[in-house]
This record gives C-alpha cells, structure tokens and sequence, in this order.
C-alpha cells in the first residue's frame, strides 16, 4: 500500500498546477522570443511539447499549448480554437494497493481544520451533481463537503473513460485527445469511415450432421483479424467454439457452459443462452487467430446466422472465389485445394477452393457481402420520372409460364427496403422454397430495376415470389431480379396449393415450345 504524508500531497499538487500553468519566467522568455522571432506575423504559435504525465499509472493527462501572436484587439477572430490541448498518457493499471487520484486529493485534506477544530479523515463521495465536483464524505459521519474541483486529469467515474478537464467531463477519443471526438470506426482504424474492411454476413443452413442426428459439426471458420463477430441461433441445439489449435474453448466435449464472457483468440467472446433458446456468441475483436464455430445437434437445425468484418486483404483472400449461384462446371477441386479444418478423422467439413474454368473472370460478387452501386446490364431500363401503372401478371398460362422459366419460385417475407441508384433492393427472409435452379440462402437480397414500386413490396408483409438469376456481362453481379412483370402474390394458403404440380405442367411446356420450334 502506498502512503503519502501531507507535505508530499501538498507538493504533488502544486507541481501539478504548475506544469500545466508554466513558470512565469518560462512564460516571459516565451513572450520576448515571439516578439524577436515573429514580428507582426499573426494566428497561433506552434504547439509546445508535451508536460509530463499528471499520474505515472492509472490513466494520467498531459497538456500542450500554444500561444496567439497577435496582440490586436480582433486576436479572438485571428486566434480561434483552443490555446490547450489534452491527452491521456500511462494509461497501464496501477499495482495492487495502490491510492486512488481522488481518493488521494481528499486525503490532503485529512486532520486539517475545516469546521473550527473538528478533524476528519475524507474519502471520495460521489454526489451526482457533478462528476468533476471534488466531494468527500467524513469518515465515521453522515454529511459530505465539496472542496472545489478536482484537479485536472480525474477521471469522471471509476469505471468511465472520461476525464476531468477545468470542471468539466471530457470523453477521451480514440486517438487519445480528450474532447476531440474521434471514434474508432467498425474496421478498428481511428477516425476511419469503414472503408478498409468488408461484410461477410451468411446462414448455415445444414440440417444435420451426415453421421446422424447428434453429434458436433463445424459451422464456419472465421478468419484471424475478424472484427465485430456476432453467431445467433435459436433452437435447442448448442453453439460451441474451438480455437487456432482445435481445442473447445466453450461447450465443447458434450460439456455445456455457463454463458458468461471468456478469453478467446486475444478478445473478449460474450456467451448467451436465454431460457427461450436464443444463443449467441459476440465480440469485438480483432481475433488474433483463427475460429472455428461448432454446432452440437440435438434437434434438426433451423438456421445460425453468422456475421463479421474483414480487413478488405483478408477478405479478398477467404471470400473472393466463394459464391453459391455459380454453375457446377466451375466448381474445381484438386488435391491441393482441399484444405481440412479439422485435426483427425472424422472430418467434419472442408473449405473447398474454386478456379476459374475461363479466362475471363466468372465469378459474380457473392450475394449480401455488398451493395452494388454501379451502372447494371440489365434488361429492363430503369423507370424514372412518371411510372405509369404497374401490370400483374394474369391468367393461369402466365404463371406456368413464369413458374418454368424463372430461376426462382419462393416465399419470402420482406425484412427492409433500400433505394440504391436507380433501383430498389429488399432484404428478404426465404421461408419456403418451391423451385430454385441455383443454391439460395435464408436471407437475400432481391433487386427490382425501378423506383416506382412495381412490383410492390411492403415490409413486414410474405409474398410468392417468382424470380430470375442476374448475371451481367463483366461478372461482376450476381442477383436475384424482380422485374415490373415477375409474378408476385400476398402468400395465402390457397397460392401454395396453385403452385402444387406445376412441374409436371412445365414439361408440358418444354415439350410445346420444341414442338412450335421444329415447325
């Protein structure tokens, strides 16, 4: 424990308001060099150093100032902006036993004559009025005193990160500065603006493992440097995670943990079961090596939903060639591209990498990893300006004719809507599947080349939705389009029953048109 008299208080904090304050005869050489060195130059000086730190652990500050040359009476307009500026500095933890920098400056007032010749012992009280207010109470009484402010660098709470400046709570930003606002954006860079990482958002769809109904199975791999990791699933099933070395960090071993937060991969991973079966896994990251997300199967599984953010060089290196609508001839597997992510056998999954069967690069942007912005090859012209009044697709004949010519028969139901250029993006939850030529996942994004609602779409709302596959020229799309001329319906029991058998009407079709073609 450390222990201080009175006199070294005293000298602690009168050291301290004058290293913030400077000398005065610091100050008076300060003056007559800017009067040699500047002349009649206005506007601000350059910064001085850095003092040295208020507190040597715990989190301490240290001021740089700077002076107006201007000695004008318009110097407010020539000068503006703050003469000081603040940092935090030795922000490491104190040793065990250490005093407290508030509970130290009410201590200076211990046995000293406040209230005639009554003396108390004073510790920190914290009154709610103000955060920078120095207030102690008496020890062994029940009243407390304000003694002014507290000196520069307290921090507001103990467990905030802000900090006392002149009276006042200033929030550190994450470049250190108090006060000045900047954030760290979601791909952890300092007053960024999210531009150097991406989005990888999936669903594993699996419903149980090939070896039988229990038993774990891996989800997914995420990447080392993942930021913002969130995997949720509902069910009776358990989230499990192992780490870089293939070991069980929660839930492994057909053992099941208390939710709670655990070290894992050099972040915090939050831990969460509901009595409802809500779980989830979270944490910030960044993830200093890989993660492997299991599954423990007690039941069929409805869908874990998993999302994070790459750095865009790791991105580009695990996601690029990943891409569920692409045709089966391009998918190429070889000795070397197999990678297991598993220790020994049995193997519970492989990340399968892909090569392009041509030159030209065939593989679309995967669905939901971004929001296109660029100018689209696209069938239908975009309709700006007066919209007109959107057809619906009528007659039995019509809607076979979509049901075997679209990509995509499914219901959905509409999570948000998006104007994006010149068209509108709906965010889709795929409940049930009728036809699909290509893979489709449980949540999607679903294009329409217009602004003007056609078809219309309201959120919250399931419809029948009849779809097709976009791929543009460069290949660098890869969507589901509704054109104004897409069937869609309001999902009623009664559409679903229509859509029952209707395969075997599509062979009728197929077989009508080469017959129209041969003659």
């Amino acid at each position: 424990m450390l222990s201080y008299s009175s006199t070294s208080v005293r000298l602690v904090v009168v050291y301290f308001l004058w290293t913030l304050q400077g000398s005065p005869s610091s100050c008076q050489g300060q003056k007559q060099q800017q009067s040699v060195s500047f002349g009649f130059n206005n506007g601000w000086s350059s910064w001085r150093s850095w003092s040295s730190c208020s507190q040597t652990c715990g989190g301490g500050v240290s001021v740089q100032t700077r002076h107006c040359l201007s000695s004008r009476e318009d110097a407010d307009k020539l000068c503006p902006g703050n003469p000081r500026q603040y940092r935090v500095c030795n922000t490491q933890d104190c040793p065990p036993g250490s005093i407290d920098f508030r509970h130290l400056q009410c201590a200076a007032y211990n046995n000293k004559d406040i209230f005639g010749n009554y003396h108390y012992q004073w510790v920190p009280f914290q009154t709610g009025h103000s955060d920078c207010d120095l207030s102690c109470l008496a020890e062994g009484q029940n009243f407390y005193y304000t003694f002014g402010r507290v000196l520069d660098g307290t921090k507001c709470h103990t467990d905030s990160d802000g900090v006392c400046i002149n009276g006042h709570c200033l929030q550190v930003g994450c470049d250190l500065v108090l006060g000045s606002g900047e954030k760290m954006d979601i791909c952890g860079v300092c007053g960024g603006k999210n531009a150097s990482c991406r989005h990888h958002h999936n669903v594993y769809t699996t419903e149980q493992p090939p070896s039988g109904l229990f038993g774990y199975n891996e989800v997914t791999m995420i990447p080392a440097g993942a930021t913002h990791i969130k995997v949720t699933d509902n069910s009776k099933n358990y989230l499990a995670l192992r780490n870089g070395n293939f070991r069980y960090v929660i839930n492994g071993d057909w053992s099941i943990n208390w939710p709670g937060v655990y070290s894992v991969a050099g972040t915090k991973v939050l831990y969460r079961r509901s009595a409802d079966n809500q779980e989830s896994f979270e944490a910030k990251g960044p993830t200093e090596e890989n993660l492997y997300v299991m599954v423990l199967f007690t039941e069929q599984n409805s869908g874990i939903e998993y999302e994070y953010w790459l750095p865009n060089d790791y991105y580009n290196f695990y996601h690029r060639h990943r891409n569920p609508l692409l045709p089966k001839q391009y998918e190429v597997a070889t000795a070397w591209d197999e990678v297991s992510t598993t220790q020994s056998a049995p193997k519970t999954s492989k990340a399968v990498l892909w090569k392009p069967g041509v030159l030209i690069n065939p593989h679309p942007q995967p669905r939901l990893q971004r929001e296109n912005t660029e100018t689209n090859d696209i069938l239908e012209a975009p309709r700006l300006g007066k919209c007109g009044k959107c057809k619906k697709v009528q007659g039995r004949q019509n809607k076979i004719k979509q049901y075997c010519e679209k990509d995509f028969v499914f219901r959905g139901k509409v999570i948000s809507k998006k104007t994006v250029g010149h068209e509108t993006r709906y965010e889709v939850q795929v409940i049930l599947t009728y036809k699909n030529k290509f893979p489709i996942v449980r949540r999607e994004y679903v294009w329409v080349p217009n602004l003007c609602d056609c078809p219309n779409l309201l959120e919250k709302r399931e419809y029948v939705l009849m779809a097709q596959r976009h791929v543009n020229f460069e290949h660098t799309l890869n969507r589901i389009l509704l054109n104004s001329t897409s069937f869609v319906r309001p999902y009623r029991p009664k559409e679903e029953k229509l859509l029952r058998g209707l395969d075997k009407e599509c062979a009728k079709h197929r077989y009508q048109l080469r017959k129209k073609f041969q003659t």
